[in-house]
């Protein structure tokens, strides 16, 4: 099946949209046409977010009954996984629910990538490379605009504040992936000699990093693709904000306290508490 109708079909809602905004935004009513796309995927995506969001709190709940079961089961891998997997269906709670939406984002960002990388579009000229974002084509890359004019030329201080803004978002998404991940810990893979997967601490320090990534991402693809990029991961960072905020809080000046950590000690205490009674 050809997929030249759906690339014909997309090309024709950003210039039609483009065309709407054209009063306000001018030459750049193309760029803004993407942004508001971007915008219109996430709104799509947002009810799936908000579910991951759910799961992982629950996953978060289930932490310290996760723990008992790794000191009940830390010698039989097999054991334990199948122990965890069946909490994870008592509780209703899926480990897959976090990567939904980041998976229903790439049709969007490959029509993207699609549209601005090719010159003709079922058969006529692409009219949409013509478009720009100040002096930098849609269908340009970084590498382009540094041969034509370098980095402090006309499109490289496009990019330059393309990057500045990917940084900024980065940063804080950092901060909060550590403090998250702080604040409810990881459950630890194990191979099947009952011992830690070998590499899995360091990829666990370095997962926070991965928000950096879209530097290079960015720097890379069609500025249009950029641009889906950059407004996609600065809704993620607001979006992560407003829907884990609830799952640790600051106190006396930034010390992390975590659901897990508040449901541990509950937990422990009922059994302690159980333990009492039956002596």
């Amino acid at each position: 099946m050809s997929l030249s109708p759906i690339f014909a079909a997309f090309s024709s809602l950003v210039g039609n949209l483009a065309d709407l905004l054209e009063p306000v935004f001018h030459a750049s009513a193309a760029a803004a046409a993407i942004v508001l796309f971007t915008a219109f995927v996430r709104l799509l995506v947002h009810p799936l977010s908000r579910a991951s969001a759910r799961g992982q709190k629950a996953r978060t709940k289930l932490a310290p009954r996760i723990a008992e079961l790794r000191k009940k089961h830390g010698k039989n891998p097999e054991k334990f996984q199948k122990a965890v997997m069946e909490l994870h269906r008592e509780e209703k709670v899926s480990p897959l629910s976090g990567c939904l939406p980041s998976l229903f984002q790439l049709p969007a960002f490959f029509l993207l990538y699609h549209v601005f990388s090719t010159s003709r579009i079922d058969g006529e000229p692409n009219e949409l490379l013509g478009h720009t974002l100040g002096s930098a084509a849609l269908g340009a890359r970084w590498s382009g605009a540094l041969s034509d004019g370098g980095i402090f030329g006309p499109a490289g201080l496009v990019y330059l504040a393309l990057f500045a803004l990917v940084t900024a978002v980065a940063t804080f998404s950092y901060r909060f992936t550590k403090r998250q991940m702080a604040a409810a810990p990881q459950p630890v893979a194990v191979a099947g000699d009952g011992q830690q997967v070998p590499g899995m601490a360091a990829m666990t320090r370095f997962m926070p990093l991965m928000s950096f990534m879209t530097l290079f991402t960015v720097a890379v693809v069609p500025l249009a693709a950029a641009l889906y990029v950059v407004t996609s991961t600065a809704w993620s960072a607001v979006e992560r904000y407003a829907l884990y905020r609830d799952v640790y809080r600051d106190a006396d000046g930034g010390v992390v306290t975590s659901q897990a950590s508040r449901t541990s000690v509950r937990w422990n205490g009922v059994k302690g508490l159980a333990r009492r009674r039956t002596e």
